[in-house]
């Protein structure tokens, strides 16, 4: 049995596998993993299907003038993707190229050396797809706390989960687990907010079926419950919050029952629930992509934090806590840094002028260090000076997963240049200039730093289980070769750390200080510096780990309580030193941070640690509520959820559907009184259109669905080319049905969960 991790979700459990050849033939959990703690989920049983799609790359591809593609040897892909990528950047700088990706769910070590080339060439704008579901939610969250924040459902009295399956879609460790012991504890109480009733909804004390798109006005009557029945906790936020006076005073004017018929749930179950999250001991309240992916998206994001916010629950066990990562994603000292102000600390908010770093074409925010994904398309299709004019895609497919393939594709063969790193022939990599194979998650050092947990929180480094294929390379070796083309590092820059970096870590940390003084390349490309000369005394395979004694090294200097606590304290470059090797030497993982719920305090960003609760941006917002739902469109009178989690679905690295042995795939859902106006059944297929396509779809007639809401699963639509040469697509490509200008004004989200359909009943001939 060998240890690895699952790459299908965020949380990356802990798995022992066995092989057979290069396959993967038994996988069980493991119990050792610090965090999943011997959970697993069935979906974990797919890895073999990624690890040997037969649609994977054995050789770098170059696109010819008939848009076929050829073989080429690495050292002509080097040279000549480097080439191409310095003529952009030396014509129109290094702003004018796009790097999209970084890692998929579990991948996300190689990022570690791809901002290394991204400094090398300049490059100034990035995306992936937190910037189509999470940048609205991380803007709120860094303005009223400054710090990311977790949920501990495993303590709370009370969950709350807001456009949330967690039983399907987890977000958290050992979901199913928890919802159980939630669930069957009759001091407990699981509240769901979801226009469906899903696995989790139907587990539920409480579940606000709201109707398609009016999270909005369901939260509103709760606060304003909270707010008019008087369950606010003043005390609570006197001592740790302001802002509440406009607060309160907004949602007082608030009229419940009107609000609550607007959203299609009881007002007597909206009080019930109100009241019972206001007189909870502790609540954990966890949103996701069925409120961030639909209308008001960002207002969305500060509601949910109003409710728990205004009733008391953070900062302590079993409510919402911050966690220290070990390296962010996503830092809100981004953000801070986008956030420019002259004004002394304290300043009343709204006169702190904002001046956000901004796309370049259309103007939207950078958050994160992301722009949304939905304007990459007219920040290319554009005469605009600006524009960009080529793009770096890494372990990342934008053609399939970003709304309105038809424009990306289009948007792609409009760029001057394109290169794609991947380990299969994506529906982007067809769209591009020049592909590069990587190899695969398990036949590299690899790791996640979506690292979440409290007050133990744990990093898994993960060893290779094969060889690289042959015709692959690992990114760390992809990174190190482009930017030595780029730039002519080489030999003579690693020479001295080479050979000290035989004699132990103590001695190389010294030289790497040293060095990294007089020699501006190594400080300007650290990671490649680390790999070419730390990573060759690895063990074998491993040397793509030698970033993370960076890593280490600035995280022990940066949350020095934390990882103290964790037994990594003392001296920063000894404590660096016994992080990065527990991290070497503890195949299942190592806690590297313990903390206090009480620390949560002191993650606050804000003046004098205080959480700011009014944002005076939402109130025309708030207001606009007041007018009613937006009209529905009659030519399209449904609403189309594209991307709901279920048994059948992956992530879309998983391109070999073969796992898949019964029943049906990819069925557009649909209530039976929807079924029977339309004069269709289960097993039929019927004609789905929206304003950008249409398509043809099995139905599955279900009672989790409301009159007017159907709803296509998320990872399918894949363009897999079997061994055989043969291509086969199941399920349906939901992005064809998309649209880029359906999205949230704030941060361009896309509002996935609420496209306007229209749905015919169709001939058996024209569904064949």
């Amino acid at each position: 049995w060998k240890k690895t991790a699952c790459i299908i979700c965020a949380l990356n459990c802990g798995l022992e596998v066995q092989t057979e050849g290069r396959r993967i033939i038994r996988i069980r959990a493991d119990k050792a993993h610090p965090v999943s703690q011997g959970y697993l989920c069935e979906k974990a049983q797919r890895m073999d299907n990624y690890q040997n799609g037969a649609d994977r790359l054995s050789s770098p591809m170059r696109r010819k003038a008939d848009g076929t593609y050829e073989p080429i040897d690495w050292d002509t892909a080097i040279r000549e993707v480097s080439t191409k990528l310095q003529a952009v950047a030396k014509a129109h700088g290094g702003e004018s190229i796009l790097y999209y990706g970084g890692g998929s769910q579990g991948n996300h070590l190689g990022a570690t050396y791809a901002d290394n080339t991204i400094k090398a060439l300049g490059i100034k704008y990035r995306s992936n797809a937190l910037a189509q579901e999470k940048t609205g939610e991380a803007w709120v969250q860094g303005r009223m706390i400054g710090s990311g924040v977790h949920c501990d459902f495993e303590h709370a009295e009370v969950a709350v989960f807001l456009g949330k399956n967690p039983w399907q879609s987890h977000g958290f460790a050992r979901s199913r687990v928890i919802l159980k012991e939630i669930q069957k504890d009759p001091n407990r109480t699981l509240i769901v907010i979801d226009p469906c009733k899903t696995a989790t909804a139907e587990m539920a004390d409480y579940h606000l079926a709201v109707k398609p798109g009016t999270d909005a006005w369901c939260l509103s009557a709760m606060i304003a419950v909270i707010v008019q029945e008087g369950l606010v906790a003043s005390d609570w936020l006197a001592e740790h919050a302001t802002g509440l006076a406009p607060v309160l005073d907004t949602f007082k004017a608030i009229d419940v029952a009107r609000y609550a018929n607007l959203c299609g749930v009881d007002e007597a179950l909206i009080r019930q629930v109100s009241r019972r999250i206001a007189s909870a001991k502790s609540v954990s309240m966890l949103e996701d992509l069925g409120v961030q992916m639909n209308i008001h998206s960002t207002l969305n994001s500060y509601l949910n934090r109003l409710v728990w916010l205004l009733t008391g629950h953070y900062g302590r066990q079993g409510t919402n806590n911050a966690f220290v990562p070990l390296m962010s994603l996503s830092s809100t000292a981004r953000d801070n840094a986008n956030r420019k102000s002259n004004d002394k600390v304290g300043a009343p908010k709204d006169a702190r002028p904002a001046q956000w770093k901004k796309s370049p074409v259309t103007g939207f925010k950078v958050v994160m260090g992301l722009i949304p994904c939905n304007v990459i398309p007219e920040e290319i299709l554009t005469n605009h000076p600006k524009r960009f004019r080529a793009m770096f895609i890494e372990s990342a497919n934008p053609v399939h997963s970003l709304a309105d393939s038809q424009k990306m594709r289009e948007a792609m063969r409009a760029l001057d240049f394109s290169v794609v790193i991947d380990v299969a022939m994506s529906e982007t990599a067809h769209q591009a200039d020049y592909v590069l194979p990587a190899s695969s998650s398990f036949e590299k050092a690899e790791a996640t730093f979506f690292n979440l947990e409290l007050p133990n929180n744990a990093f898994h480094l993960r060893q290779p289980l094969f060889s690289a294929k042959e015709g692959t390379l690992p990114e760390a070796e992809i990174h190190a070769r482009l930017v030595e083309s780029i730039t002519d590092m080489g030999g003579p820059d690693y020479g001295v750390l080479k050979a000290v970096a035989k004699l132990g870590l103590l001695p190389f940390a010294l030289a790497f200080a040293w060095q990294s003084g007089r020699n501006k390349r190594i400080a300007k490309f650290p990671s490649i510096a680390l790999y070419r000369t730390l990573g060759v005394d690895l063990p074998k395979t491993m040397s793509a780990a030698a970033s993370l004694w960076g890593v280490a090294q600035m995280y022990v200097r940066q949350q020095r309580k934390a990882a103290n606590a964790a037994g990594f304290g003392g001296n920063p470059v000894f404590a660096g030193n016994r992080l990065f090797k527990a991290i070497l030497g503890q195949p299942s993982g190592v806690v590297f941070a313990k903390t206090d719920y009480a620390d949560s305090w002191t993650m606050v960003k804000r003046a004098e640690h205080k959480i700011e609760l009014w944002m005076p941006e939402f109130l025309p917002e708030i207001q606009s509520l007041d007018a009613g739902l937006p009209p529905i469109d009659p030519a399209y009178p449904f609403f189309l959820s594209a991307g709901e989690r279920r048994t059948e679905t992956s992530n879309t690295s998983i391109r070999d559907m073969s796992w898949h042995k019964k029943g049906s795939v990819g069925t557009l859902r649909l209530c039976a009184e929807d079924a029977a106006t339309v004069g269709c059944a289960s097993g039929e297929w019927i004609k789905l259109s929206t304003r950008r396509g249409s398509v043809t779809v099995e139905v599955e007639i279900s009672d989790a669905m409301q009159q007017g809401h159907v709803s296509l699963p998320n990872g399918l639509g894949l363009d897999y080319v079997q061994s055989d040469g043969t291509t086969v697509r199941k399920g349906v490509s939901l992005n064809e049905l998309t649209s880029t200008q359906d999205r949230d004004h704030f941060f361009g989200t896309p509002w996935h969960k609420r496209v306007p359909a229209r749905i015919e009943k169709i001939q058996e001939k024209e569904a064949a």
